[in-house]
């Protein structure tokens, strides 16, 4: 096992904590989160048991609960906000619903090559 510090490690509790608020919050049974969420049972369980969901379940519960899941996410650093520009851009363009894939690509690539020039990089 390696002495160096995890990093970007995703807190399962703390996450499974705040779907049961949310679960509780809103009345409802497991069965029912995962019925709207339209996660498995068993992924419940996992979290239950403080194992990670796979990352469809993780979207699909955080788009359910209303959460973030960025706010799960232990960093040993400290997060950059000019750190990922591109990828941020393309986050949002993929996730516009005006966009599919093919037209949110290409202006990805548009921004890039502006993006490059600008910045010299």
């Amino acid at each position: 096992m390696s002495d160096e510090p995890e990093k970007g490690r995703f807190d399962a509790a703390a996450f499974y904590a705040a779907l049961d608020r949310t679960r509780a919050e809103r009345g409802l049974r497991w069965k029912q989160v995962g019925d709207e969420a339209k996660v498995s049972p068993s992924t419940l369980t996992r979290l239950a048991q403080g194992r990670r969901p796979d990352v469809d379940s993780l979207a699909a519960l955080v788009d359910w609960a209303g959460l973030s899941a960025d706010d799960f996410v232990r960093r040993t650093q400290p997060r950059q906000e000019t750190h990922g520009t591109l990828a941020g851009v393309s986050t949002y363009l993929r996730a516009d619903k005006n966009l599919d894939d093919r037209k949110a690509e290409a202006i990805e690539k548009v921004i890039e090559v502006m993006y490059r020039q600008m910045t010299d990089g």
